[in-house]
């Protein structure tokens, strides 16, 4: 019996060590790419049976149609809209992804933008680079008692705010949402949820309170979302509901970039409606990696231009904190992501899958 080809796709080095690892003993013949799996690279492996991926490989008819010996897709992460797996299903290819993993960790991320946000952190550390000093100016003098200005810079500029006792809006209660509240109790902060699927008891354990979406909205100091990504909450936040938001307040991100309508969030940005936002993710991120192809192309993405233009608008603003899909990226949990990927993948050829995306 010949071995199962595997494919891995978007594995750094270190991680491929780890792969080879997790699946040693089995009869697996088991390639590693740095790059992105697309069309133009897909011919390169044309006899696999199995496909690992991440986000930013596309997986969509054309390249299904170059890999005409493929019975299954082991994608590392939680999402699959970077697959189709209405085609897959229509080729009788099984699908599996990583259902849970580092709830704590992309919590713990949310956290630390709310605190560079509310902190002015990266604002100050950039300063400190730019005038290589720690003297400021506006402080107080020792001898007269008031404020004045000397030699440094200006640390007035960094005047934040406290969490303790401002309202956090929670969308999207699965582990991520739950992990969140847990921390911003610790923080003191009020929480008020939404989710179409409530869980009461966690909400009488951690003392708070499930509202309407739009209620969220209105009455929170920080909205941060936790909400998959799928045709129901595409542009979940819009220019209509950012309309609702209370004047001031601040939008976290560490979900799906499509959950947010980027031409509506410039535009609250600019009224003042939203103070600032910190986003880990952006719409269209993956065209936005491609920027130079995706120019080079001719006409007829109208619309991913303007959305890419947006999400450069985003980057430039300066009560804007953008990182580059980061935050579930730590020792533990990507350690745990490329375990369950083994384990996929080998309850697969074992021909009992498991977390497959139904």
């Amino acid at each position: 019996m010949n071995p199962t080809k595997i494919v891995f796709f978007e594995v750094p080095k270190v991680e491929q060590a780890i792969l080879a690892d997790f699946l040693s003993g089995s009869s697996f013949d088991i390639s590693f790419y740095e790059e992105k799996l697309k069309e133009e690279n897909a011919y390169l492996v044309k006899d696999a049976e199995v496909v690992s991926v991440f986000i930013n490989s596309v997986i969509n008819k054309n390249v299904i149609d170059i890999l005409p010996g493929l019975k299954f897709i082991a994608t590392r992460s939680t999402g699959y809209d970077h697959i189709d797996v209405g085609y897959c299903k229509n080729k009788e290819i099984k699908v599996s992804n990583v259902p849970a993993y580092g709830s704590n960790t992309v919590a713990e991320f949310s956290f630390a933008l709310m605190l560079d946000i509310s902190r002015k952190v990266s604002d100050a550390n950039r300063q400190i680079r730019k005038e290589a000093t720690l003297s400021v100016q506006g402080a107080t003098s020792a001898k007269s008692g008031k404020r004045g200005r000397i030699s440094g810079w200006d640390f007035s500029n960094f005047r934040g705010f406290d969490l303790f006792g401002k309202t956090l809006g929670v969308v999207g209660t699965g582990k991520i949402g739950k992990n969140v509240i847990k921390i911003a109790k610790g923080f003191n902060m009020k929480v008020i949820a939404f989710d179409l699927l409530p869980d009461n008891k966690f909400a009488e354990e951690n003392a708070f309170q499930y509202v309407s979406f739009n209620d969220v909205l209105a009455d929170s100091d920080i909205i941060t979302l936790h909400t998959p990504y799928n045709k129901d909450t595409h542009h979940l936040i819009n220019k209509d509901n950012i309309k609702l938001f209370k004047k001031g307040a601040y939008l976290i991100n560490t979900a799906r970039g499509e959950l947010v309508d980027t031409e509506a969030l410039i535009w609250g940005l600019k009224e003042g409606i939203v103070a600032g936002a910190g986003l880990d993710v952006l719409e269209g991120e993956r065209k936005l990696k491609e920027e130079i192809e995706f120019l080079a192309r001719d006409n007829g993405y109208a619309d991913d231009s303007k959305t890419l233009l947006g999400d450069r608008m985003l980057m430039g603003m300066p009560n804007v904190i953008v990182t580059p899909h980061i935050a579930f990226y730590t020792r533990e949990a990507v350690a745990e992501i490329l375990k369950i990927t083994a384990e996929n993948i080998k309850s697969f050829t074992l021909s009992n899958p498991q977390n497959l995306v139904k």
